[in-house]
């Protein structure tokens, strides 16, 4: 079986049939499954099933890619019943709440689905409403009390006052869509985070063990020297590829981990940029004025917690969304433009809006001009923890068109950074 890209003008992707058993009277039914590709969102498996007997029906989603880095944390501020059209990918490790409620649905209790918010609340009312009738046969107050509840769900549904969805994901493959793309979304927060072992535990995830950290650290002068090959899967196609490994000193800078994986099976390529060194006293903010084209060839390092911002089109990259990447200038704006416009799964085959297409592809065309230097823009590189670089082509003396400053973090970028609860010293005095 291929996995084929969803495209509303393509014929080729058909889904496979298959009877199988109904779960609500025990008939033979027919699911349907397609293998099918959502641009940024990886592979997927849709199913639909559906009894001629009792006409009963069921559709879900289940995640055929590979388990991100790090988990995903989704949270949107709901103000209008626009908000409630909003796109929504969950998959089954996710958990969703709702805290004005204190309202959960745990991980693992729910199937993947492709939905909306509306469609969310609707699968969570229908949920409490299945065992209604047995409740109130042999628990008439619990009834009541889940009843009253499923009526103040329903209330939400029309936004009668305004409340927050959160989904958080372990395996980082749950979205919420941001209508306003590409401008930053005020009502929505997306935030990654590394997972527990209790969560890795929960995936499936086998974490490495300290005695390979160890031997990875007393290795650390052999990389210096030379290029480390170890074997991996393909994250797009998971055929068996090999990833390099090399530590690089940048000059002016310091030292950085790079990591590249080529697959000569469907030809796919992506490198990926570590900090060598620990987290900076400060964090670091670095304006470059672009004047000239031949600013594009500028190397710059971005690391994992640095966002990017052009403020003349009032656009910002929150951190981790490209990951850590060593490249051009010119690089980052075509990854930038490749996942807002051409990868993002909002804008494409029958998930297109017209209006929304028609916005990003203007975006796309600004960003076609900054890169032809035929617009005057600056390009902020803003990374609380000190580790992102852009190349001063005058190095040793300063460059005109770019400022660098350095400014103290606050307690929430601390927060996101896990440095507030991190303890490096005084251990014996803990202790005793």
């Amino acid at each position: 079986m291929s996995f084929k890209d969803i495209n509303a003008d393509s014929d080729d992707a058909q889904p496979t049939e298959i009877e199988s058993l109904c779960m609500n009277c025990y008939e033979n039914g027919n699911t349907r499954l397609l293998l099918t590709k959502i641009p940024f969102f990886r592979e997927i498996i849709i199913s639909s099933f559906s009894c001629p007997h009792c006409h009963w029906t069921n559709t879900e989603i289940q995640s055929a890619g590979r388990i991100q880095e790090q988990g995903v944390c989704c949270s949107v501020h709901i103000k209008t019943k626009e908000d409630m059209n909003r796109q929504v990918v969950k998959t089954d490790s996710a958990s969703t709440r709702i805290p004005e409620l204190d309202f959960e649905i745990p991980a693992f209790t729910q199937k993947g689905s492709l939905s909306t918010i509306e469609g969310l609340l609707d699968r969570a009312v229908a949920g409490l409403e299945q065992d209604q009738p047995t409740r109130r046969a042999t628990e008439p107050e619990v009834a009541d009390k889940i009843g009253q509840f499923i009526q103040r769900l329903k209330k939400l549904k029309d936004v009668e006052e305004e409340f927050t969805l959160i989904i958080d994901d372990p395996s980082g493959n749950s979205f919420i869509e941001n209508p306003f793309a590409p401008q930053k979304d005020q009502a929505l927060t997306v935030s990654s985070y590394k997972r527990t072992p209790e969560q890795n535990s929960a995936l499936g995830v086998e974490e490495s063990k300290p005695e390979e950290e160890e031997n990875a650290g007393n290795n650390l002068d052999t990389m210096r020297n030379e290029v480390l090959v170890f074997n991996t899967n393909c994250p797009e196609c998971n055929a068996p590829a090999s990833t390099n490994m090399k530590l690089v000193q940048i000059p002016h800078f310091k030292e950085v981990i790079i990591m590249a994986t080529n697959c000569d099976s469907c030809g796919h390529r992506t490198n990926e940029v570590k900090s060598g060194g620990a987290t900076e006293e400060l964090g670091t903010r670095i304006t470059l004025h672009l004047t000239d084209p031949s600013d594009m060839s500028r190397d710059l390092l971005k690391s994992e917690t640095c966002s990017v911002l052009i403020p003349e089109l009032e656009f910002e990259l929150g951190m981790a969304a490209l990951g850590g990447k060593f490249t051009t200038l010119e690089g980052l704006l075509k990854d930038i433009k490749e996942l807002i416009v051409m990868k993002n799964p909002f804008v494409c085959g029958d998930s297109a809006i017209s209006d929304t297409y028609e916005k990003l592809e203007h975006f796309g065309g600004k960003i076609d001009k900054i890169m032809s230097g035929e617009m005057d823009v600056h390009i902020i590189l803003d990374d609380p923890t000190g580790n992102s670089y852009l190349q001063n082509i005058y190095a040793p003396d300063p460059d005109p068109e770019m400022k660098t400053e350095k400014y103290v973090r606050t307690f929430e970028q601390n927060e996101d950074l896990g440095l507030n609860d991190m303890k490096t010293e005084g251990y014996s005095e803990a202790e005793n």
